[in-house]
């Protein structure tokens, strides 16, 4: 693994109780994991910002949850995000979506395990991750599918995670290594930090997938 380019802050050293709080829930439940969050513990402003979000737009909020989890995640097959690509929402899951709904994620438009809504939001996803034309015929797709605030709230939450994805990628940070002894959120094959290097050593790893997203190439 690359060399990390910036500390976390050990838990042993927060006095702030609601900071350890948060951090427990990080390591119980995950999204997000507790790594990204003690890196963004050296300034507490950016980790309640980040927490708050988190909460308040994709935990909650007016549009499915598991509609911005399949965008979360399109976003790091797109940005090769590894730390975020290879989490999962445990709502989500009990919502029903399952490990082979992130598969198809960048051929989204000619997949069949996506309905006509989920497309919508991935073209969303798509023209902010790739800079596309915002054109009038995916704003008519759009508003089919989603009221105003909606389309707000899954604007703002494709944009706040496709940022702060690619800043995290910079970081070369990796799972179970901040309160470490869970597997909250971790995606099928990376529960434990063994699991993680095997998968991450497997040759059809996600990550060393080279092509763009269909649409985006064409």
């Amino acid at each position: 693994m690359d060399k990390q380019r910036i500390s976390y802050v050990d838990p042993a050293t927060i006095t702030d109780a609601r900071m350890l709080a948060e951090l427990d829930r990080c390591r119980r439940e995950g999204t997000p994991r507790p790594e990204s969050q003690a890196i963004r513990a050296h300034v507490p402003a950016c980790f309640w910002s980040f927490a708050d979000t988190w909460r308040d737009v994709f935990h909650s909020g007016v549009c499915d949850h598991s509609i911005k989890e399949l965008c979360r995640v399109y976003v790091s097959r797109s940005v090769k995000c590894e730390y975020c690509g290879n989490q999962r929402s445990i709502k989500s899951a009990r919502q029903g979506l399952v490990e082979e709904d992130y598969k198809d994620l960048l051929n989204f438009e000619k997949s069949v395990r996506y309905d006509d809504r989920q497309k919508a939001a991935l073209a969303y996803a798509e023209a902010i991750t790739w800079d596309l034309p915002a054109e009038d015929a995916l704003w008519e797709r759009l508003h089919r599918h989603f009221s105003e605030p909606e389309l707000v709230e899954l604007g703002y939450f494709i944009a706040i995670t496709m940022g702060q994805q690619r800043w995290l990628r910079t970081l070369n940070i990796e799972h179970h290594q901040v309160l470490a002894g869970t597997d909250a959120s971790m995606a099928p094959g990376f529960e434990t930090a063994e699991d993680l290097a095997r998968s991450k050593a497997d040759p059809d790893y996600w990550a060393r997938d080279t092509r763009r997203p269909v649409q985006a190439a064409e």
